[in-house]
């Protein structure tokens, strides 16, 4: 371990999320499941600088899908975001999001990540007279009615996001409150709607200027995975009372430290590397992410979109069928150190594990010593704080000792300034290893063909050569005998 830090295995700046990627070398978890890192950074350093120099000089290119990289430095949408979230300051109990996918993922990960544990069920006061926050991100039918039944839609501001306008499940849902809020407040409800959508065009732009609600703007070439730190995020972060500016401090922060061309002093390429060799050269194509945090237990499902949709592709760049791309897990320590550590210990050797540990909590909570005679006498004096982090560290080395490899992201402290860095720093990660796969990551095909059969099903004009399709496809599927049956026959 000592010779390991003398190579330089920890990396990160004072003030910035750390990588500790020691627990993939061959030294500690052998030859056949982990890489010597150094010889492979010295290997791909040009592959590296090339990647990181070309996706920069890119970003500002339209039709490039990069300007995500540009939004830590949008100081007009934080202007108007947070004269926005001032004029309606102390007019609204509640926040309702609806969204899903990109549109929802992210704010759920930061509000859970940066509002007190247990938000919506504290007092007022205790929220500083902050509303409370929903994010409606799925169509059940029991669900939405149960929430409906509970908010006041009279004293809520519903904050609908879809950049296109045609999402059928946010607009759904859209068309259900509005027309609630429409009996309840008559023409002054639109008031109680903001919308975030294209900047000019789409039917949520034409139904917003038509009624007259207040917008704010999904960026050209932001794709919905990539836009947590545009107003689809910051504007939600503003209306509970979040410091937006903190936020833009870690991104800009940290993308400066992801400008540098060098893997041995660049966070997000050392990682993409790791997993792109672990997938391609060793067979681990399983990406968990584990965060000994429940403040951050959300950021596991935010990465689980990010890393399958990006890096999930049938083709590559060059037209060639690849069908690739590592499938991601969300993990929450310690709590699935009792249900799936097993499978990972012992199970195929086909995963890495991005654990996420936290140096500082915001509370130390101590554990009293009154059972001093018992077997559980050891905790006594201790505190939860210290065995939190002994959970994870003894789980790194657990999982070393069968040859699994590991790797540990370190925030000094959950903030406004850490989690912006890390979901920065796992953007640029994303699109790195895109690179490396060779493979187009902002687009998802796969996941076109799902909504242009559910608009058939739905009768959207403009899908009836699909809904025919479909509807012959059904016919076979209920016409054909059953494996069952043409095994007896």
């Amino acid at each position: 371990v000592y010779l390991l830090r003398e190579k330089g295995y920890f990396r990160g700046l004072n003030n910035m999320i750390k990588l500790d990627y020691r627990y993939y070398d061959e030294m500690i978890i052998g030859q056949e499941n982990g890489l010597n890192l150094q010889e492979e950074f010295d290997k791909y350093k040009d592959t590296i600088a090339h990647i990181i120099a070309d996706l920069n000089k890119r970003k500002d290119k339209p039709g490039q899908w990069l300007q995500w990289m540009n939004l830590g430095y949008s100081e007009e949408t934080v202007w108007y975001v947070k004269e926005y979230a001032a004029m309606v300051q102390g007019r609204f109990d509640n926040i309702l999001v609806l969204g899903i996918g990109g549109s929802a993922l992210g704010g759920i990960a930061v509000t859970e990540a940066l509002l007190k544990p247990y938000w919506n069920l504290l007092t007022p006061e205790q929220r500083n007279d902050l509303p409370r926050i929903f994010f409606l991100d799925n169509i059940d039918p029991d669900t939405i009615a149960g929430l409906l039944k509970v908010l006041d839609l009279k004293k809520t501001l519903v904050n609908v996001i879809t950049k296109s306008g045609s999402t059928a499940e946010t607009m759904s849902q859209f068309m259900i409150v509005k027309n609630i809020l429409e009996q309840e407040l008559g023409d002054e409800y639109r008031y109680n709607i903001v919308s975030t959508t294209d900047k000019k065009t789409g039917i949520l732009r034409q139904i917003s200027e038509q009624e007259g609600y207040k917008t704010f703007v999904v960026p050209d070439d932001v794709g919905g995975r990539f836009s947590v730190f545009s107003a689809v995020g910051l504007l939600p972060f503003a209306l509970v009372g979040i410091d937006i500016d903190e936020i833009m401090n870690g991104i800009k922060d940290m993308d400066l430290a992801l400008k540098n061309t060098d893997i041995k002093e660049n966070i997000a390429a050392q990682n993409a590397l790791i997993h792109y060799l672990m997938d391609t050269k060793k067979g681990k194509n399983l990406s968990v992410m584990m965060p000994y945090s429940s403040r951050l237990k959300y950021v596991s499902d935010w990465y689980v979109q990010l890393w399958a949709e990006s890096l999930g592709k049938n083709k590559d760049k060059d037209g060639n069928d690849v069908h690739i791309g590592p499938t991601p897990i969300k993990a929450l320590g310690a709590t699935d150190q009792h249900s799936q550590i097993q499978l990972y210990n012992e199970g195929p050797n086909d995963k890495v594990i991005n654990f996420i540990r936290v140096a500082e909590f915001d509370n130390t909570l101590e554990i009293p010593n009154i059972f001093e005679y018992t077997g559980i006498g050891y905790l006594g004096g201790k505190t939860i704080n210290q065995l939190i982090n002994a959970e994870a560290d003894s789980t790194r080395v657990a999982l070393s000792d069968y040859g699994r490899p590991t790797v540990t992201i370190t925030l000094d402290r959950v903030d406004g300034y850490n989690v912006a860095q890390l979901l920065y720093m796992l953007e640029v990660q994303t699109a790195i290893a895109g690179e490396l796969y060779n493979i187009n990551t902002f687009n998802q095909p796969g996941v076109e063909q799902a909504k242009n059969y559910t608009y058939a099903l739905m009768g959207r004009v403009g899908y009836e050569e699909s809904a025919q399709a479909l509807k012959e496809k059904f016919c076979l599927l209920y016409t054909s005998p059953s494996p069952r049956d043409r095994s007896v026959s």
